[in-house]
């Protein structure tokens, strides 16, 4: 951090005594997730498990940590029974002041030894300096149980308040939690187990039932059943096939399975991961910034006016008691501090974070989190954003002459060795042919395949090919939009496959959601053929759409775009060729799971589940995280607002005081809280 905010708040330790937060910046700060430790720092018992030392499983504050509140609460109880109850004769003078001294000490020491240790940096108007001023003021003038109970409350607020925090993180912890330990690699015939940071691209690792994938890779098995939810969020279990991706922090369900390892631990998916989600926090939304620069004006023309509130009456007043508008100045101290706005703010927007990483949606900042409920203007790429990227068969057309199933086989023949998307979606026909081996098989670039099939010379590829060898094409296939392959056989035209991409599920549904959504312009650009383009955006009904971009061009468009200052643009992209405009956006949002690294690296917001649905969820937890923030910002202005008025007529005591200090900010931080809870499926 650059900038100290002078505004800290009491220390909270835990239950071993160490000082978890001493200052209001780094209470903020401790909300971002902890960096990753060394591996020499992360001990394991022989049992593989992982032992924390002096903290709960789920990261809460130990018992000791509530210790000093709980003695300090037990003693103002009794000492007010004893003063007010039971009437004892001896509870009165130097007992008295020793009884509510022993009640104050466990939760007022800390803060007085912080306000000496700012003041000796020079920091005089910090919220330890408000509170030990405030508390001692009144035991000077007498208010023992009243200076007790102030800063008992802060306390306990404080407690309360790190426990949310604390709660807010355990989202994004969990991707901490699914960090690989160990990875089991194959060497000289054997396994042996090894930090997964020695493995290098190409090993074999082998991942028991039960185990994390310790490194991104692609399986050579058979098959194998991945739980992903910490990753993507879905909680449906994900069935691979052999040669597909897997990600590191996946958890193996069913079998031992092997696979080959495509990206070292630190390229990892689960380490990308991580690093974008401890980035996020230090980005921070301009509302919180402003709320920062706010408090640091705010809090030394309270203390200001609370001197005034004291001293200048003398001046005014006939009967002035300086001891009355002392308690006068002390409220207004205690009602002042700023703690309910300047940490439910970062509460909340930290609570947005971990609900969108919840969703499969990480923002790489705050400010993305806002500026996202701005975007009127979406701007999105085809394949692999509305598409899934992978071809399939749309439709095979045969000649009289043939069934479709001897079509295939001599087909299926030429394409088998092939490597090409296309081929691959040719050799996915499922009919009840077999295989017939080619020979003599030749590409013939840019235009097809030529090979023998069981005696027959059969060519497969674009309408160039069929010309090159005098075949002649129905003039129906010239209106086809979609990749097309032709298949001659001796000389005469065979038939021919249309290949297409597929659409995601959600892609019609999101394009609605969105329209609802108050985005007023959608336009597709592409790399692919604008004649698919154009029919791809029809499908969605996306009234403008372009095809056949280069990555400039599509940088151009977007820059056009952004020409008029009314027009708050994202864009949705998953290549390499989609970096610059990703750049260049107000948003860039990133599918993640297909995405490039580059992609990924350059967007704001990345999509880890690959459905453009999750665009709107998106949309949908930054309009609640707002609504939340703004709610704290109104309830906080407007009650300490109204009790200082009180205080300062001596309307109001040091417990009303004390409801529009801890009060409202214990108010704040559950409704914050609440972002957790909310569902926006």
């Amino acid at each position: 951090m650059n900038e100290h905010i002078p505004h800290p708040h009491p220390p909270v330790y835990d239950e071993n005594g160490n000082l978890i937060c001493c200052s209001l910046e780094e209470k903020i700060d401790a909300k971002t997730p902890p960096q990753i430790a060394p591996r020499a720092e992360v001990h394991h018992a022989e049992d593989g498990h992982d032992h924390s030392h002096g903290h709960s499983h789920e990261g809460g504050l130990g018992w000791k940590a509530y210790l000093p509140a709980l003695v300090s609460l037990i003693l103002l109880l009794s000492g007010l029974a004893a003063e007010h109850l039971l009437n004892l004769e001896f509870f009165q003078g130097w007992v008295k002041v020793v009884w509510y001294t022993a009640a104050y000490l466990p939760v007022g020491f800390p803060v007085i030894k912080e306000a000496w240790e700012a003041l000796r940096k020079g920091e005089v108007f910090t919220e330890f300096f408000l509170m030990s001023i405030a508390t001692i003021g009144a035991f000077a003038i007498g208010e023992y149980p009243e200076g007790v109970a102030v800063m008992l409350f802060y306390a306990i607020g404080e407690l309360f308040q790190t426990a949310a925090v604390q709660r807010a993180k355990n989202n994004i912890k969990a991707l901490l939690d699914v960090r690989p330990n160990a990875a089991s690699v194959l060497k000289g015939g054997k396994y042996e187990t090894v930090d997964p940071e020695t493995v290098q691209i190409g090993d074999t690792i082998q991942v028991r039932v039960g185990e994390k994938i310790p490194l991104d890779g692609s399986l050579l098995s058979e098959k194998a059943v991945l739980n992903t939810a910490a990753l993507t969020g879905e909680s449906k279990p994900q069935n691979v096939l052999t040669g597909e991706k897997v990600l590191a922090g996946s958890i193996n369900l069913d079998g031992v399975v092997e696979l080959s390892v495509d990206k070292l631990f630190n390229d990892s998916s689960i380490a990308r991961i991580l690093e974008l989600v401890q980035n996020a926090t230090a980005r921070k939304s301009k509302t919180e910034l402003l709320i920062r620069r706010l408090a640091k004006i705010y809090t030394p023309i309270v203390v200001y006016l609370a001197i005034a509130i004291c001293i200048v009456p003398y001046f005014f007043v006939e009967d002035y008691l300086f001891t009355e508008w002392l308690y006068r100045a002390l409220i207004f101290l205690v009602i002042s501090c700023p703690c309910a706005l300047v940490i439910s703010i970062p509460l909340g927007y930290f609570g947005g974070l971990g609900a969108a990483s919840k969703n499969g949606l990480l923002f790489k900042g705050a400010t993305y989190l806002d500026q996202l409920t701005k975007v009127n203007t979406l701007v999105m790429d085809k394949t692999g954003t509305v598409t899934r990227g992978v071809f399939k068969i749309e439709d095979i057309v045969v000649a009289a002459d043939y069934k479709e199933e001897a079509f295939m086989t001599l087909l299926m023949a030429l394409e088998v060795k092939s490597t090409h998307p296309i081929a691959k979606a040719i050799m996915e026909y499922q009919g009840g042919q077999t295989l017939t081996e080619a020979t003599d098989i030749q590409e013939i670039a840019g235009k097809g395949l030529k090979g023998n099939v069981a005696g027959k010379t059969v060519i497969a590829g674009n309408k160039k090919l069929m010309d090159q060898f005098g075949v002649n094409v129905p003039a129906e296939t010239n209106s086809i939009v979609e990749s097309i392959v032709m298949v001659g056989v001796d000389g005469q035209f065979a038939g021919y496959v249309t290949i297409a991409d597929e659409l995601k599920t959600d892609a019609k549904e999101t394009i609605q959601q969105l329209q609802a959504a108050g985005i007023k312009q959608l336009m597709m650009l592409s790399g692919d053929k604008d004649s698919i383009t154009q029919k791809v955006a029809k499908e969605l009904n996306i009234s403008a759409a372009k095809g056949g971009l280069l990555p400039e061009d599509k940088l151009n468009e977007v820059e056009q775009i952004k020409k008029d200052p009314s027009k708050i643009v994202a864009f949705v992209g998953d290549g390499i060729n989609d970096a610059p405009v990703l750049a260049a956006s107000d948003v860039g949002i990133a599918m993640g799971g297909l995405g490039s690294d580059v992609a990924i690296e350059t967007a704001d917001v990345v999509i880890q589940t690959d459905q453009p649905s999750k665009i709107v969820i998106g949309i949908k937890i930054g309009k609640s995280t707002q609504r939340i923030i703004w709610q704290n910002i109104a309830l906080a202005f407007g009650v300490k607002v109204i009790v200082l008025i009180l205080g300062a007529g001596g309307l109001a005591t040091m417990w009303e005081a004390v409801f529009a200090d801890v009060g409202v900010a214990l108010l704040a931080i559950l409704n914050a809280v609440r972002l957790q809870r909310m569902s926006w499926n």
